[in-house]
């Protein structure tokens, strides 16, 4: 249920916090600037997170009952709308919501644009930000990517607000501004969304909320284009095709065209939302300059013996895996892949390699490296595709090294995420950096 309540209407109120990360941490902060003292603090797992455990109760052991209790539960995106437990909640009376959606119920909604997406959308968030300094007025880049939008140490009230929306914050909204972009669909986090079909859904219901006026989205995407009745009343269509002319996205430095396109969807929302500046190319172009990318987003962060290491571990599902493939049209490839398992279909990826012209070498690691493997297998990679699986990420990239000598890549962009063999993505990272380092003490036909 989508509950039209604000932080505002919240004193007086029976007020519980369930689940206590980052967001989490805000939303305590932000009841202490209202005077309202969280009546139940709960977390499915007190013990992580470095919390006070004598003041958080788990959701397993007493903690739903106290949340019961309360009047609102401001939850964390993390917790899906499609649990049990969630909907015990809401069938007792209470209003289970979300502090971005508390936010947007009294913010100046025409300073605002959300930015969804599968992929694409903390890129091209950083991109939008970047440009609006460039064009000289203010803008904070808040929500998924970043601090929450209502967190109290954000002190200053910007020109804009670029809000970086999850597939999870956005089944909390009940309202929208008028400009939302969407970068790409893919089935993504499906156990989270319970299914394909309510992911498409609950992804891009942002585009239609109360106050949704404009929806910028990538014309390149066929699951996009065949949704076209979920994405509101009116929507611009971001084709590169349409914009081969405009120089100006060069100027940021990024690898792909991918990233072209999410740089040509921020300009598109800089537009909507009427920035001085925003349909000239040549401010454009010179707002563009000393961008600094996103970390783990097709970043190169070693060159061993000519051979290219590409940090792309936030690729996490198909699509992203792809595109970053897609960045090397012209040269070889070993592409190191796997991690938790998730259950999508990774026969796109086998079908996606169909179309590279030259070698490309996948080498699969746990945990769901043999469906990975097996896709590649059944549904055939194409005759420049090879396949190899590893038991580990640094004999994945050691066997990476050796082939792609002496002029290939070694791209880390795993379709899948961390979870399993590493704490989280930055431990993959830094896993993958350590061993190009290692390679570039070994001596050529060393071990």
């Amino acid at each position: 249920m989508r509950h039209k309540i604000s932080w505002s209407d919240l004193p007086g109120q029976r007020v519980g916090v369930w689940g206590l990360g980052v967001e989490g941490r805000s939303t305590i902060g932000k009841l202490a600037t209202l005077a309202v003292e969280p009546a139940v603090l709960v977390d499915d797992d007190p013990t992580a997170g470095g919390h006070d455990v004598g003041k958080v109760t788990a959701t397993a052991d007493g903690g739903l009952a106290h949340l019961e209790t309360c009047d609102v539960v401001i939850k964390a995106p993390g917790i899906s709308r499609y649990r049990d437990d969630v909907a015990r909640l809401e069938q007792c009376g209470v209003a289970v919501v979300g502090g971005l959606g508390l936010w947007l119920q009294e913010a100046d909604l025409t300073r605002v644009a959300c930015v969804t997406g599968t992929k694409g959308k903390s890129t091209t968030s950083s991109i939008a930000g970047h440009l609006l300094r460039g064009l000289g007025a203010t803008g904070i880049i808040a929500g998924n990517i970043g601090l929450p939008p209502y967190d109290p140490t954000i002190t200053t009230t910007p020109d804009y607000w670029l809000i970086e929306t999850s597939s999870y914050q956005a089944t909390d909204l009940a309202v929208s501004p008028p400009v939302v972009a969407v970068t790409s669909l893919h089935p993504d986090h499906l156990d989270w969304h319970h299914g394909t079909e309510n992911y498409f859904r609950d992804k891009l219901s942002a585009c239609s909320l109360p106050g949704a006026q404009t929806t910028i989205a990538n014309g390149d995407s066929d699951l996009l284009r065949q949704r076209e009745e979920l994405l509101g009343p009116h929507v611009t269509w971001v084709r590169l095709a349409e914009h081969t002319s405009a120089r100006w996205p060069d100027a940021l430095g990024l690898l792909g065209d991918h990233n072209r396109r999410n740089a040509l969807i921020a300009a598109a929302v800089l537009q909507a939302l009427g920035v001085p500046g925003a349909h000239d190319e040549d401010r454009l172009h010179t707002a563009a300059g000393g961008y600094n990318a996103l970390l783990h987003r097709l970043q190169v962060v070693a060159d061993v013996d000519g051979v290219t290491f590409v940090d792309d571990t936030l690729s996490t599902n198909v699509l992203p895996t792809l595109a970053a493939l897609a960045a090397f049209p012209t040269r070889r490839v070993a592409l190191i892949a796997g991690g938790h398992d998730r259950h999508i279909d990774y026969r796109p990826l086998a079908e996606g390699l169909r179309h590279r012209t030259l070698p490309t070498l996948v080498l699969t690691v746990p945990d769901n490296g043999p469906r990975i493997r097996q896709a590649l297998l059944t549904h055939g990679a194409g005759t420049q595709a090879a396949e190899q699986p590893c038991d580990n990420q640094r004999q994945a990239v050691a066997r990476a090294f050796e082939w792609a000598r002496p002029d290939g890549v070694v791209l880390l962009s795993p379709a899948a995420p961390s979870f399993g063999q590493f704490r989280n993505y930055k431990e993959r990272s830094a896993d993958f950096l350590a061993a190009a380092r290692l390679l570039a003490r070994v001596p050529p036909g060393g071990g």
